[in-house]
């Protein structure tokens, strides 16, 4: 069993990963290519990688694909990306205007926060009822 969360969990950050890829190739394409203001190409591109996150983390971290409301995980993932955004930006005020931290040290123990609310509430809420434990991975 703790064989399957380890993977999971890998699985989880690797979608990162490919998230952070698609947000920043987004954002390049809008910005240098198409001459999108910044403001605006960081609202679409944010918005793709979240997209992205959810079909990747849907059907192959959580195996979830087709076994539930699709809608109803929609707005829960939304939500929990939510909760996840307010968690990083509650830790990174708190440790660089509260406690002087460095801008980029409090971002980076931010993410850490960010991850484990997003990935908790991903894995026992979002895409809890509908995880198929037996499927291989």
């Amino acid at each position: 069993m703790l064989g399957k969360e380890r993977i999971r969990m890998v699985k989880f950050a690797l979608v990162g990963v490919v998230n952070t890829g698609v947000d920043f190739a987004i954002f390049v394409l809008l910005v240098y290519a198409l001459g999108v203001p910044a403001w605006l190409a960081q609202i679409v591109s944010y918005a793709g990688g979240v997209a992205n996150s959810f079909w990747l983390n849907r059907r192959w971290t959580f195996r979830a694909a087709g076994s539930g409301s699709h809608w109803r995980e929609a707005l829960r993932f939304a939500a929990v990306n939510g909760a996840s955004f307010l968690a990083a930006t509650a830790v990174l005020i708190g440790l660089h205007q509260g406690l002087g931290w460095s801008p980029i040290a409090a971002k980076v123990v931010s993410v850490f926060f960010a991850t484990i609310v997003n990935y908790l509430g991903s894995r026992y809420w979002v895409f809890h009822s509908n995880r198929r434990e037996n499927q291989p991975s």
